[in-house]
Parts: C-alpha cells; sequence; structure tokens
C-alpha cells in the first residue's frame, strides 16, 4: 500500500508544474503580445505626427508662396501706377507743365 499512495502525490506534483509552465508561458505570450501593440502605436503615432508636421510645413509653404505673389502683384501695379502718371504728366517729367500768361491783355 505504501507504493500507491507515493504515485499519487507524484502526479499531482508534475500536474502543478504542467500547470506553472503554462501558465508562465501564457503570461509571457501576453507580455510580448502587449509589447509588440504598444510599439505599434508608437509606430502609428509616429508617422501620425510626421504626417501632421509634413501638412503644416506645406500650408506654410503656401502661404508663403501667397505672401510672395501678393507682394509681386502690388509691386507690379505700382510700377504700373507710376508708369500711366509719367504718360499723364508728359514724358519723363514728374510735374505737369504749366504755363502762366502774364500780362498777355
Amino acid at each position: 500500500m505504501p507504493e500507491t499512495i507515493g504515485k499519487p502525490c507524484d502526479c499531482v506534483y508534475v500536474d502543478l508544474q504542467e500547470q506553472a509552465r503554462k501558465e508562465k508561458e501564457d503570461l509571457e505570450r501576453m507580455l510580448e503580445e502587449n509589447r509588440r501593440k504598444v510599439e505599434e502605436a508608437q509606430r502609428r503615432e509616429a508617422l501620425e505626427q510626421q504626417r501632421r508636421e509634413e501638412e503644416r510645413y506645406k500650408e506654410l509653404e503656401e502661404m508663403q508662396r501667397q505672401k510672395e505673389e501678393a507682394m509681386r502683384k502690388k509691386k507690379q501695379e505700382e510700377e504700373q501706377e507710376r508708369l500711366n502718371q509719367i504718360k499723364l504728366l508728359g514724358k519723363n517729367k514728374s510735374r505737369p507743365k504749366l504755363s502762366f500768361a502774364f500780362g498777355s491783355k
């Protein structure tokens, strides 16, 4: 009878070891999966941040282009206005020629 009593205890001990090993493997698998998910989330966030920065850079470039275009247009309009004034005032003169008649009676 002593032999049969020792055997079930060994089986329980082996079962407990196997259960502990499986639980440890499950925990390690869960930790690895969580680590992978965190890394993937960080990668996605980094890509999103990069996309936002690129979009902002394009907006700033467009604003700069529009500003330069407006300045170029304003300068062109001012030059055209200056040319129109030259035409009105006479060739290459900055003031109109005025004639005064003294004692014409």
